[in-house]
């Protein structure tokens, strides 16, 4: 069974998985999974990891993702600000890291923080890099003053095409052409389909980004095949479509009474009948007189925007500078 291509809002390759199980089951379940798609359940109840793996192109079609792997953190006490769980974040996220990237000594990272700095929900990108050890040129230029186990990381927020006039993708890509880095990783501010995972929820994939694919303003894609070298994708979901999370709630609805209603009456049936797809789109055309293309975000998005831009800094800190713990971080960032 294919994705149906509704317009969905979503970046995350979790919730187009779970999205095809619910067309092709009428409900999630984690056993299943669409043809040339694997998935694979870790962590514990605090930090739970799903990594979705999609390996053929019947796979690819199904959930409209390119082949390659996706890595979920899903940490929804995040949320409480908990200095300890947004340490133990940062470690899975190491962990993870580990999985897909293998970097020498002598390897050098470029990591991009894609977004607008002047809008907090797309802020997430430039945060990261405020927070980043950048080392590439103390390396080149006073080695001696280093730390061993130090790798070589340079770093940049590119803006946004409305503020620069360039495609993101044309800008990096120009930086890589000049320094040749053996890895770009790429930070971006992602769009879920629902509410809960906003702010708690990192996603890893090695399939490279598309800016803005998420609200539907998507731009040149940032990957292997552009730019010529490894891409890693990290991203938050910041937020949510409207008419997707309107949806979905009358979805959960939809599902609670045809649980209730009596199998075989009528009011089952018609219930059991209901064109889900046909659904959204009605409720697309019903808001979009009124207020457009909605994208919601929560209220206290700048501390989320804070303190998840550190939890994802620290992270790569660590992933990258092998050599370097939390304590020694303030030595190399300004």
């Amino acid at each position: 069974m294919m994705l149906r291509k509704r317009n969905i809002r979503t970046d995350l390759a979790l919730e187009a998985q779970e999205l095809f199980t619910q067309q092709s089951q009428g409900k999630v379940t984690e056993s299943h999974s669409p043809p040339g798609v694997e998935v694979e359940n870790a962590g514990n109840d605090e930090i739970k990891i799903t990594r979705v793996k999609i390996t053929s192109p019947t796979g690819e079609a199904a959930l409209g993702k390119p082949m390659g792997n996706y890595i979920t953190i899903e940490t929804p006490g995040l949320r409480d600000n908990d200095q300890v769980l947004s340490e133990n974040t940062s470690k899975a996220l190491v962990e993870e890291l580990s999985r897909i990237v293998k970097l020498n000594d002598k390897s050098i990272t470029l990591v991009v923080g894609l977004g607008n700095w002047n809008v907090t929900p797309d802020a997430l990108g430039p945060k990261v890099i405020s927070s980043m050890m950048i080392t590439r040129h103390l390396l080149e230029y006073v080695p001696e003053q280093v730390d061993k186990g130090v790798r070589p990381v340079c770093a940049i927020a590119p803006g946004v095409l409305g503020i620069t006039g360039i495609e993101t993708g044309e800008i990096v890509r120009g930086i890589v052409d000049r320094i040749k880095p053996d890895l770009v990783i790429a930070i971006d501010a992602l769009a879920s389909r629902r509410m809960d995972r906003v702010s708690t929820t990192i996603q890893i994939a090695d399939t490279g980004i598309s800016p803005g694919s998420g609200v539907g303003n998507k731009r040149m894609e940032i990957s292997k095949a552009t730019l010529g070298v490894p891409i890693i994708a990290i991203g938050v979901p910041t937020v949510v479509d409207a008419a997707t999370m309107a949806n979905d709630t009358i979805d959960l609805v939809l599902d609670e009474m045809i649980r209730q209603a009596p199998q075989g009456s009528d009011f089952y049936s018609s219930l059991n009948n209901i064109d889900r797809d046909e659904k959204y789109e009605l409720i697309r055309e019903v808001l979009n007189p009124y207020i457009g293309q909605l994208i919601v975000t929560p209220k206290e998005i700048d501390d989320i925007i804070e303190r998840i831009s550190k939890v994802i800094a620290n992270g790569l800190n660590i992933a990258l500078h092998p050599g370097v713990t939390v304590e020694d971080m303030n030595r190399y960032i300004q």
